[in-house]
């Protein structure tokens, strides 16, 4: 296994510049996922350090190795597609010994390092099944056998999971990860799917327009996100456009933008400028909703329940505070009655809980601010 090293990359397509200068560090044995919407520019690197694209400008390292532009095939790297990229017309063995035979191993080791990396997929009973026979999950097992038996310092995947239904899905995040703790392989994934990057990575770099935003560990990225883009594209947060009024002591005063006459007390702000466009970022389980105004608590508003939706383990409230909707999940206490449309509500925004975060999107149309 290799760590990677991307040193000032920059990728253009004729006038298209798919990836803005990007600079990060890939340690030996992490998992470490590209993570954001489509276009976003994270596949295009994936591709760079497979060698499949290469830089226009910067660098790029595997290990103290310098690989920018050494051809795919001299890289050692296993890729898994999208769409698996599997031979139709061969087994399930000769798909996986193709790589080997390719590389001109003898007849010994090729059937030796199959039979291991099919046992470890749990595919060993298939080994003379035609892949056409297999179910989505099962392919999947064998493009992943491929990409390891070769045993390559870097595994790549751009979106392995994407084709599978959600149980699927569910089945084979454990067994990736499983696999990359079993061969401790420097591995790097591309995904857009949030709970993906946030259940099986140990870094997450998170893409929009071709420009790294945040680089950190899922619970960093979540709790801790660096701007208004990374908080709402991780999960599902209150984002509420405010300007900063004062400093008390370690706490940030605010007022909103769409009412000046509500404030807000903040102590986890996210580095800004003064000339920067502000909001504060609250996640709808850290909102605390009362069916009667708490006392000696800041950050608190009264609001009336819009709709209210039943989801089994939560209840996911939409609560109107006089022109803001804010969302708020509390837990099913099968407490009677349960709050109602209709219903009014004190809402609490505790101001540990809260993040203030720069502005770099528009706040209705959701586009990137220049």
């Amino acid at each position: 296994m290799s760590s990677v090293t991307l040193k000032s990359i920059t990728k253009s397509f004729k006038t298209v510049q798919a990836v803005k200068e990007l600079s990060l560090d890939i340690q030996k044995g992490e998992f470490f996922t590209f993570l954001g919407p489509s276009g976003c520019g994270k596949t295009t690197t994936l591709r760079m350090i497979a060698g499949f694209y290469y830089p226009t400008t910067g660098s790029i390292f595997f290990g103290d190795r310098e690989m920018t532009k050494v051809a795919p095939e001299k890289r050692n790297t296993g890729m898994v597609f999208q769409n698996y990229a599997l031979f139709p017309h061969m087994t399930v063995f000769e798909n996986v010994a193709f790589g080997l035979k390719v590389r001109k191993l003898a007849s010994a080791e090729v059937k030796k390092r199959v039979e291991e990396a099919l046992a470890k997929v749990r595919l060993d009973a298939f080994t003379k099944r035609q892949v056409s026979q297999l179910s989505g999950g099962q392919q999947q097992r064998v493009a992943l056998a491929r990409s390891l038996v070769i045993q390559p310092e870097i595994l790549l995947l751009d979106e392995p999971l994407s084709n599978l239904d959600a149980r699927l899905r569910d089945e084979m995040r454990t067994e990736i990860l499983r696999l990359q703790r079993d061969y401790g392989i420097t591995t790097i994934y591309v995904t857009h799917d949030q709970i993906e990057a946030l259940s099986m990575s140990d870094r997450i770099a998170v893409f929009n327009a071709g420009e790294c935003q945040q680089i950190g560990t899922p619970k960093e990225i979540y709790n801790e996100p660096a701007n208004d883009f990374v908080a709402s594209f991780i999960g599902e947060t209150n984002l509420i456009p405010v300007q900063l009024e004062g400093r008390e002591g370690g706490t940030l005063q605010f007022s909103w933008v769409e009412d000046n006459s509500k404030k807000l007390m903040a102590e986890r702000p996210a580095a800004f400028s003064e000339e920067e466009l502000l909001s504060v970022s609250i996640r709808p389980e850290a909102v605390e909703v009362f069916e009667e105004p708490p006392v000696n608590l800041q950050n608190v508003y009264e609001g009336t329940i819009e709709l209210a939706q039943f989801t089994g383990a939560s209840l996911n409230l939409f609560i109107s505070l006089g022109g803001k909707v804010v969302q708020a999940m509390v837990l099913n206490t099968m407490a009677h009655p349960e709050p109602e449309p209709g219903d009014r509500v004190w809402v609490r925004l505790p101001e540990f809980r809260v993040r203030v975060v720069p502005r770099v999107m528009e706040p209705k149309e959701g586009r990137r601010i220049s």
